[in-house]
């Protein structure tokens, strides 16, 4: 290899070495300190993209950063290989799924290890191999056996266009998340996990996780949403109850109406042989078609349609109107809500809009509200009034008397509401894991046994079209046998919700070839919980709310010693380009491969973790991955350069600040990374250092420099780009006469009393102008070096004779004397 950077042929070289060494192979649990570095694992598209780049390279500088610090790491990758982008391209190019994420696969695992990410492929697993999935199977029979599974006929989201069913956490405002298609409502019998038997500690918990950024948990807090409050039993003609949820008990005797939920059963009885009956309905239509983001929205206009019924208020006797209302969620408690207009802003708009009763029951202190007058809903706490024998009590301690009086008196009980539902799983495709399940014709649904797992995706099937599963028409898939009478069955023809797989992946990587279990119990309390976890921001509530369920259970079963599965978490921003999303349909996808071959893995490495810090989108730019080629040409010449050059022995002022800035750049890097994950940061220091040996090169011939000075700071250098640059740092490593790979090395340590300069230049300023320069110890105390600077000629002329008006000091950098 001669002089010239050429990054191919350097990085293909070390790639094969260290490939041969095994430089990456997780050690043994407990040879040293562990770290479980994982960033979420890819769906097999068939190509990596930049936002794979992002996501890999940022995991690849922490993996490669503990290692250096002495950590065992286990670093592994897989594959999410199950879903309905496979299947979609099999039916409409008759490529078997198989085939085509094998294909994939292949084709992704070339691509990065091109980048040189230092994964431990002995550990690699793909969710979509038999050896995988018999375990996502075992784990349905587990939370069967657990009572956490069941089947239930319920109105579910279908999405049209992947043909199939999704849980509630896939719908997007009233749009599938993977195709965006508007979602519609089917009544079908289903696979369910119960998840919200798990509500309590998911929430609770979310204390526990301090390493995971606020907006995430904040997220996971909302999607849970806990509501503690009262249900109480408004009544309907006949006496039928009409139980109303409410956290605001204090605002009973306001309330004026009542509103249903479009999806509410309720509402056909009501209505039904009833003048409104029509009208009615056709609003119920028009409602469900809208999201329930958008009903919810308080930019949402409120409409609604009196269904010509009313109910008896409990604590009053009053007959109170029955509406049917957009704004109200049959997901909410009951499904039914109160109007108390007075105190909620969107009750109130809802009465102004149409005509009802506003009646104020809290008071502010020293004032009484009008209901004909009032400009704005009341929402604060106050003074109760027209609430009988509450009157005068303050609103916030009414809450307790209120609720403990209703319950004494038969009228509702004090209840915790949830937003959060079970965990719809059935998938209505063929390319995911079968349900382990078969119906008997005679004893009905019972599990697969264990020991016939894993129930196998037959190959021979054909694809026709989407809404057909092949698994339907297949008879050698549906053929079975009853375990318990042994008559005939049939297997369940729906798979698994893909996110079945990506709910416990993190915990086969411990074991990934075990074939008894799903994991080696020490071996995977030994690796988890993952120590840093990485991954997109849109996963906050799918992936790691199942994940952290499934751990839970997992928990409870006595297979895993922690409750939670990832300490640390980072949700790095987006790869934009032109302001949108990086995507085949906008048009503005920049290839990896093509990137890598112009300006080498390390170059684009380097600007994609320079260009941005990692939870902040990043704008690509082909420029930018140009300049961080040329930086590391710079690196490049600077140590060939350099090598070998005979010195002069002496230590003097030029090699002290040489050592200086060395430690002041380890301290700095270290900090980035260990601290605050700023890589953007940490290359910039490392930029700056390289500045600081090309000048003091440029200031000192080779016959005065200090060999032995030069080659520690290139060194350094070079051990320290080595988690941003490897493929360069690894080559120049061994051209400075480095012994072993500069990826075993132990990290650079800082001395900090070499970190301040001895003597510093302090900028002298007059009212904020520079006026001159002045030469001090570092450290100096405030009234020395305020007396000097006043002593100097060009300040003193500018006081002409007089004192100034204060000093202001910035220590060792700056003395500013304001005169005026």
């Amino acid at each position: 290899m001669n002089a010239k950077y050429q990054p191919e042929q350097l990085e293909t070289k070390w790639q094969a070495v260290w490939a041969d060494q095994g430089l990456y192979r997780t050690g043994g649990p407990g040879e040293r300190n562990k770290y479980y570095c994982l960033v979420m694992f890819p769906y097999p598209s068939g190509v990596a993209h930049m936002g794979h780049v992002r996501n890999y390279t940022i995991g690849d500088v922490v993996a490669r950063w503990h290692r250096m610090n002495g950590y065992n790491v286990l670093h592994p990758m897989g594959w999410d290989a199950f879903g309905m982008p496979a299947e979609n391209a099999a039916i409409k190019d008759q490529v078997h799924p198989a085939d085509s994420t094998r294909r994939n696969i292949d084709f992704m695992r070339a691509q990065f290890k091109r980048m040189g990410i230092s994964y431990d492929w002995d550990r690699e697993l793909a969710t979509n191999h038999p050896g995988y999935y018999r375990w996502t199977q075992w784990l349905f029979l587990l939370l069967y056996k657990r009572g956490l599974a069941y089947r239930k006929r319920a109105a579910v989201n279908w999405c049209p266009d992947c043909a199939t069913v999704l849980a509630n956490e896939q719908v997007i405002d009233g749009r599938c998340w993977r195709c965006e298609t508007a979602v519609t409502e089917r009544e079908l019998e289903q696979w369910f996990l119960k998840i919200t038997d798990y509500a309590e500690r998911l929430l609770a918990d979310l204390s526990l996780l301090e390493g995971w950024p606020e907006r995430v948990r904040v997220m996971q807090e909302h999607w849970i949403g806990k509501s503690v409050g009262v249900e109480v039993e408004f009544t309907l003609a006949g006496g039928r109850p009409a139980p109303v949820f409410t956290t605001r008990q204090d605002t009973l005797f306001g309330v004026t109406y009542i509103v249903v939920a479009p999806e509410h059963p309720l509402v056909e009885e009501l209505i039904a042989g009833r003048p409104a009956e029509a009208a009615v309905r056709a609003f119920v239509q028009r409602a469900k078609a809208q999201s329930d983001l958008f009903r919810s929205s308080a930019e949402t206009e409120k409409e609604g349609i009196y269904t010509g019924v009313d109910a008896v208020h409990p604590l009053t006797g009053e007959q109170v109107p029955i509406w049917v209302a957009n704004y109200v969620l049959m997901d909410y408690g009951t499904g039914i809500v109160m109007g108390v207009p007075a105190h909620d802003t969107r009750d109130f708009a809802f009465a102004r809009k149409y005509g009802l009763r506003v009646r104020p029951v809290i008071m502010p202190p020293g004032e009484r509200l009008n209901g004909e007058t009032m400009a704005a809903a009341y929402t604060e706490p106050g003074v109760m009034a027209d609430s009988g024998r509450y009157d005068g009590l303050d609103s916030v301690q009414a809450l307790d008397r209120i609720a403990a009086d209703v319950e004494a008196a038969r009228l509702g009980r004090r209840k915790v509401h949830y937003r959060l539902r079970d965990w719809l799983i059935s998938r209505q495709r063929y390319w995911g894991a079968p349900i382990p399940m078969l119906q008997c014709e005679r004893c009905g649904w019972h599990p697969v046994p264990e020991d016939q797992l894993p129930v196998k995706l037959v190959r021979d099937v054909a694809f026709t079209a989407k809404g057909a599963s092949p698994l339907a028409q297949s008879g050698e898939f549906l053929a079975a046998e009853c375990p318990s009478c042994r008559g005939k069955a049939r297997r369940e023809t729906d798979t698994m919700d893909t996110f079945i797989d990506s709910s416990w992946y993190f915990l086969r990587y411990a074991s990934p070839r075990r074939q008894e279990a799903p994991f080696a119990r020490a071996e995977v309390n030994h690796w988890l919980p993952v120590d840093q976890y990485i991954g997109g921001i849109e996963h906050a509530v799918l992936h790691l709310l199942y994940s952290r369920f499934i751990t839970k259970v997992l928990y409870d079963a006595g297979m895993v010693n922690f409750t939670e599965p990832f300490t640390r978490l980072l949700t790095q921003g987006m790869v934009v380009m032109g302001g949108a999303k990086m995507s085949k349909s906008k048009g503005n996808v920049v290839s990896p491969d093509e990137m890598i071959k112009r300006y080498g893995a390390d170059a684009v490495r380097l600007f994609i973790l320079f260009a941005s810090p990692p939870e902040r989108d990043l704008e690509w730019s082909n420029q930018g991955a140009e300049g961080a080629f040329r930086f590391l040409q710079r690196v490049w010449r600077l140590v060939l350069e350099s090598r070998g050059l005979p010195g002069n022995p002496t230590v003097g002022p030029q090699e002290e600040d040489l050592m200086r800035l060395t430690h002041q750049t380890i301290k700095r890097i270290t900090t980035d990374i260990r601290e605050r994950m700023n890589f953007n940061t940490a290359i910039a220091a490392a930029m700056e250092l390289v500045n600081g040996l090309y000048a003091y090169k440029d200031q000192n011939p080779a016959a005065r420099q200090n060999a032995s000075v030069l080659d520690w700071s290139l060194r350094t250098l070079v051990v320290l780009l080595a988690p941003f640059a490897p493929h360069l740092s690894e080559e120049l490593w061994h051209r400075l006469g480095g012994e072993g790979s500069v990826h075993l090395q132990r990290w650079p340590q800082y001395d900090a009393t070499l970190l301040k300069a001895a003597e510093v230049t302090v900028v002298v300023q007059v009212d904020g102008r520079v006026r001159d320069k002045l030469t001090v110890p570092a450290g100096m105390e405030g009234p020395r070096l305020e007396e000097l600077v006043l002593g100097l000629p060009k300040v003193a002329q500018h006081l002409d004779g007089g004192r100034p008006v204060r000093v202001v000091i910035v220590p060792d950098k700056l003395v500013n004397v304001v005169t005026r």
